[in-house]
């Protein structure tokens, strides 16, 4: 026997919908690549998504067809995401940080048929335009720009496409599980690997997302994503804000410390989310123009591991609570988001602030695992080290035009983690799986090293890599970045690290450098270090 209730599909359409209809005249500020600053609302972002809806299946293109946008935090690409995806194709965004040889490969490889770009990627697009053949249509994300449609042939423009739509097109009928939107991996090994989201698994994390023991936006929230819309679907924030209507705040290309400061004092943005490296120099600027960050009341760091000297700043300077997350571009990307159970009520303050270091519990939706080499799972103690699994109702079972076989290890995706998990599901990761140092038979974790060497007041940097060592194997070093106006000596650099771990963890060297090398999403690529100082201890 079935029950006895509608069944609606889940679709991305029925989100930017409800935002139309229930919270149109909530506010999204937009700062625009082009054309400064503007005000427009959910109701007129619902109303140019079925407006570009339309416009595209009158370009003739197929069902699930690939539209690409390589763009900023903006209006308009935020009208792309509903209107692509509503239409029944597929919202395909690409960072502009990749090589060239690697936007050409994405978007060949996806078969892209129209490509919407910003106004800053006109010489990008314009140099690599003979090698995207199956492109069809070039979207500049402006109105008519004659000196931009001397550069790339065939220019067409975001507004007038949308004027040959109607507001009052209806969205086509089909399965929630049609692909929705398309993201790839930052590749900093091979080839980028496409992951293909569906509608249904947008709108569950969605859900997921706004619940309260995860990141739990509402309707009384001005909603600040520092991170692109073209990294995971800007973590899934559009779709989880038109859920509820949160009023938006989208920076465009400007994400250093003074424009993201002066957005959230001006729009008076109650939550903001983004990468550690992009906080560091919002702390900075908080500090120099001595604002108190009087409207923030949350922050959200992911994309890498976070130093719990960054979360104190926050926490003790500005009465910020600061959320600690874990995902993937493979997830959707929310795997977990640190908040805490009744009973850390009880705790002392000290031990409910160290809590919120790790990187969190698992949302309903989300199973995670930790294995050791054989498979087997290891015991949840907060002391077991093992290979971090997943599976759930976001998580992908095979990358774009690859087979399930490929991808997961008895119906598991392995992220390629090595974590911890305690009895109530707490995660905490330790580091990436050829990351970690084995040192004489023992883990030494990277991630712990380099949070404890961040928050010395001489760096602005730091990294630590296995270096290889003759009688250990492996041992670590420690590549930092000196502060400004700083010239800090070795031994000064790993006193910070007394009474913090044991002696047999401390790095064995310092090695001092310019800049650390990172990858489009801000990673740090330690296969470089490794290439570039692996060899110090040897010589």
């Amino acid at each position: 026997m079935l029950g006895q209730m509608m069944n609606y599909p889940l679709t991305i359409s029925s989100l930017v919908d409800h935002a139309a209809r229930y919270h149109g005249e909530t506010v999204i500020t937009s700062v625009n690549t082009g054309d400064g600053v503007e005000e427009t609302s959910w109701g007129q972002v619902g109303a140019n998504a079925h407006r570009l809806g339309e416009a595209l299946l009158k370009l003739r293109l197929e069902p699930q067809a690939r539209c690409a946008t390589i763009a900023w935090n903006n209006r308009r690409h935020l009208e792309i995401y509903f209107g692509v995806s509503g239409a029944g194709l597929v919202c395909h965004t690409i960072n502009p940080r990749l090589f060239p040889e690697q936007l050409v490969y994405i978007i060949n490889h996806a078969d892209d048929r129209v490509l919407f770009i910003d106004r800053t990627f006109v010489p990008l697009v314009k140099a690599i335009r003979d090698k995207i053949p199956g492109v069809e249509h070039i979207v500049l994300m402006e109105g008519r720009d004659e000196d931009a449609a001397a550069e790339i042939e065939g220019l067409q423009f975001f507004d007038e496409l949308i004027a040959t739509g109607s507001p009052e097109f209806e969205w086509p009928e089909f399965d929630e599980n049609t692909a929705s939107s398309l993201c790839y991996t930052s590749g900093t090994t091979g080839n980028p690997k496409g992951v293909l989201y569906s509608h249904r698994t947008t709108v569950l994390h969605a859900l997921a997302s706004n619940t309260p023991d995860c990141i739990g936006f509402s309707a009384r929230d001005v909603v600040l994503p520092v991170v692109p819309m073209f990294h995971v679907n800007a973590w899934g924030t559009p779709y989880a804000c038109a859920q509820v209507g949160a009023r938006m705040v989208l920076p465009g290309p400007g994400l250093d410390g003074p424009s993201l400061v002066k957005l959230i004092d001006d729009c008076k943005v109650s939550i903001a989310l983004g990468v550690p490296t992009i906080w560091l120099g919002l702390l900075g600027e908080a500090e120099k123009s001595g604002t108190q960050l009087a409207s923030l009341k949350r922050t959200v760091v992911g994309g890498s591991a976070c130093p719990p000297s960054m979360i104190a700043a926050f926490r003790e300077k500005y009465g910020v609570e600061f959320i600690h997350a874990w995902g993937m571009t493979e997830m959707s990307p929310l795997g977990s988001t640190n908040q805490p159970l009744a009973k850390h009520a009880d705790l002392p303050t000290d031990a409910q602030h160290k809590l919120r270091e790790n990187q969190g519990r698992p949302p309903w939706g989300v199973e995670l695992e930790i294995m050791d080499e054989d498979g087997t799972p290891l015991p949840h103690d907060g002391v077991a080290q093992g290979a971090l699994m997943v599976r759930g109702h976001w998580i992908l079972d095979s990358y774009f035009q690859k087979s399930v076989d490929e991808t997961l290890t008895n119906g598991w995706f392995d992220t390629g983690d090595v974590a911890t998990m305690d009895p109530d599901g707490y995660l905490s990761i330790k580091d990436r799986s050829k990351d970690i140092i084995k040192s004489g038979g023992e883990w030494i974790s990277s991630v712990d090293l380099e949070n404890i060497a961040i928050a010395h007041p001489m760096l602005a940097d730091a990294a630590v890599i296995g270096a290889r060592h003759e009688k250990w194997d492996e041992r670590p070093v420690l590549v930092a970045v000196a502060a400004e106006g700083h010239d800090p000596s070795e031994e000064e650099v790993l006193s910070v690290f007394e009474g913090k771990i044991a002696k047999w963890q401390v790095p064995d060297k310092v090695v001092f450098t310019d800049v650390l090398p990172r990858n489009a999403t801000g990673k740090v690529l330690k296969r470089n270090l490794r290439d570039q100082f692996g060899d110090v201890l040897t010589g």
